[in-house]
């Protein structure tokens, strides 16, 4: 009976270390390993990391300034910062996490098009292989929305995408996705500085698409 309790209490012990160092490695980034996504991540929206963006050309005759496209603040949706998945048909928590994602970082841009606004939207994240162990490659989900806040909140447009990470066998790896295709209607002076982007983990995106009705 003492044997079985000590063994208990030892396992117990691994798993509150494990998890842990989980949430250490979630929170810290090598300084190397920090600066060379750094260099990818701000290369994708011009300039390099020790040197200022160079000076965007003038607008054409009769356009007005880039400058006055009212480009929403980016910020991770409340509950969808972190995406963890547990052993199968196991919740995630503790000893059995495979894997946990989340989002370190947010970039954008926005610019007028035939759409009306187009905004390139950049995230950097990372995944941690938990107790459990994580595959080969992870499937990460992720869903980006312009949202007009207020009172009554609107969802403007939606999008769910998904990228692959490649793990390796330090079990810490540091991924970035960019978005091109946000498009949405410019919003009229009155309520534009209520916009935001909203970014975070959807685990939704990851469902297959639903077949369409076959045609009789």
């Amino acid at each position: 009976m003492v044997q079985e309790l000590r063994s208990s209490r030892n396992a117990l012990r691994r798993g509150t270390t494990i998890a842990l160092a989980l949430s250490i490695a979630l929170a810290s980034v090598s300084p190397v390993a920090a600066q060379s996504l750094t260099d990818r991540f701000k290369s994708l929206f011009g300039g390099k990391s020790d040197e200022p963006a160079p000076p965007k050309p003038p607008p054409a005759p009769g356009q007005p300034p880039e400058d006055e496209v009212d480009c929403p603040q980016v910020t991770v949706r409340a509950g969808a910062s972190t995406y963890a998945v547990g052993a199968s048909g196991k919740p995630a928590v503790g000893n059995e996490i495979r894997f946990q994602a989340s989002i370190t970082k947010m970039a954008r841009e926005c610019s007028r098009s035939s759409a009306g606004i187009t905004a390139r939207i950049g995230i950097q994240g990372r995944v941690i292989a938990g107790p459990a162990g994580a595959p080969a490659t992870v499937e990460v989900p992720l869903r980006i929305a312009v949202v007009q806040g207020g009172v009554g909140e609107k969802v403007i447009a939606s999008k769910a995408y998904r990228t692959t990470v490649e793990m390796s066998e330090g079990g810490s790896v540091p991924f970035t996705f960019v978005i091109e295709d946000m498009t949405y209607p410019e919003p009229a002076p009155a309520v534009a500085d209520s916009y935001i982007f909203y970014v975070g983990f959807d685990p939704q995106a990851l469902a297959p698409e639903p077949k369409g009705r076959k045609k009789k």
